[in-house]
């Protein structure tokens, strides 16, 4: 049989100057503002009472049929990529919330205001009811649009050992991530009375 030529892949197609996404979803969650929103999803050392936030995650049927949900229900975790639609601008150094209060690269961090506002959640499956996803633990607001889902995988997703710059010298610093709301509280508790 004879040898084919190697094909060219990246020069047969155009690099694209704009790329074009499309919600496949959105997210359903009892956070509606920023302020009492988790910073994320999960926690490296929750409060003794911490108990992660329910959502849904509503695919629209248009767009994904719910077949293409299935064997998803096999998972303990999935990612969430999704638009931070309230981000209308950027900056190339943040201040992170926890830690020395020192200015960060963006791309060195979580911060949502990024060049492009994707936000990236791993979060823990419940049950998959045909379009719905339902989850505990979620970073996102009511009504965040979802780009994809795709599912958490430990070989692959997972690396303990990993270093993690200067945010491994901020959880050495902590007992306990008692500010995880900020100064508004848990959104879903009462306040404690006097």
């Amino acid at each position: 049989m004879p040898k084919l030529p190697p094909k060219d892949y990246i020069e047969s197609v155009d690099w694209p100057q704009t790329v074009t996404l499309q919600p496949i979803g959105w997210v359903r969650s009892p956070y509606t503002e920023r302020h009492g929103t988790p910073r994320q999803s999960q926690l490296s050392h929750p409060p003794a009472d911490y108990e992660p936030a329910i959502a849904r995650i509503e695919l629209f049927e248009d767009v994904v049929p719910a077949i293409a949900l299935k064997d998803l229900a096999g998972f303990d975790y999935l990612w969430v990529i999704a638009w931070l639609h309230l981000n209308q601008h950027w900056n190339p150094t943040v201040m992170p919330p926890r830690g020395p209060r020192v200015r960060r690269g963006t791309l060195a961090t979580r911060a949502p205001h990024r060049p492009n506002p994707l936000g990236l959640s791993a979060t823990r499956l419940l049950r998959v009811e045909g379009n719905v996803i339902h989850v505990a633990g979620i970073d996102f607001l009511d009504r965040t649009p979802v780009l994809d889902i795709k599912p958490y995988v430990p070989y692959c997703d997972a690396f303990p050992q990993a270093q993690a710059g200067y945010v491994d010298a901020a959880e050495a610093a902590i007992a306990a991530e008692t500010d995880i709301f900020g100064q508004a509280g848990h959104p879903l508790k009462s306040p404690p009375s006097d």
